[in-house]
């Protein structure tokens, strides 16, 4: 039997074996290097920076400032809803001439202007009846009041503005007896005013009252400190 014949080292066929091989070889190394991209994701942390945008202005940041950062801070609330509204009055009650002379004597530090009022407390005595209209809660609410009067032929009547609780009010007359004033009464309904009515009015007693407006909180605390000299004395409030 003649023997085989020896490959010829020159064969097409081990030069395609051999390329073939030392390709498959390169594009390994060159997968393991990184320098191909990632096909699974799982590519070296070295290469994925390098493949980020501005990878030269990444910056480490330790965990606590971090956390620190993703902590939400609550939006700081308006400045007018932080002041705390004015009250609308308070009333300091109670005096006698003479406590209510050195009461007065000391709201003077505090300067307060038309913004303090002074009035007798009632009595338990009636004195009289009046006919009226109830506060209007500002004197432009008064004087439209007061035009819808004048519109209806009403021309007898008084704006009530001192510091006592019917101010605003407006006065359609004052009588001795409580029949006179239910006359007065029927004769302006008949004239188309639908909101009066009639009330006593006592006699002033012996004790007197101070009325303060437009009283914030730090206010109220200076107020406080100084009735707070006179035990016989409280603190309310008013309209």
């Amino acid at each position: 039997m003649p023997p085989s014949p020896t490959p010829n080292k020159d064969s097409p066929v081990l030069k395609f074996i051999f390329w073939s091989l030392l390709a498959v070889n390169a594009a390994l190394f060159a997968y393991g290097r990184g320098y191909l991209g990632h096909f699974s994701g799982n590519e070296h942390e070295p290469q994925r920076l390098l493949n980020q945008l501005n990878a030269d202005k990444l910056a480490i940041v330790p965990a606590d400032k971090a956390n620190a950062a993703a902590v939400v801070t609550p939006a700081a609330a308006p400045e007018a809803e932080a002041k705390a509204a004015p009250l609308a009055c308070v009333e300091i009650t109670s005096f006698v001439l003479a406590d209510a002379r050195r009461f007065e004597h000391q709201l003077e530090a505090l300067n307060l202007g038309d913004r303090q009022s002074r009035h007798n407390l009632p009595g338990s005595e009636v004195s009289s009846y009046i006919v009226y209209i109830p506060p209007q809660g500002s004197k432009e609410g008064a004087d439209k009041k007061a035009g819808e009067l004048r519109a209806l032929g009403v021309t007898n009547y008084f704006i009530m503005s001192d510091a006592s609780p019917l101010r605003w009010g407006i006065s359609l007359g004052v009588f001795k007896t409580e029949g006179a004033a239910q006359n007065q009464l029927a004769a302006l309904m008949k004239q188309g005013v639908r909101t009066a009515r009639v009330a006593p009015r006592y006699s002033g007693s012996k004790l007197l009252a101070f009325q303060f407006r437009e009283v914030d909180p730090e206010l109220k605390a200076k107020l406080e400190k100084i009735r707070a000299g006179f035990p016989n004395t409280e603190t309310r409030s008013c309209k």
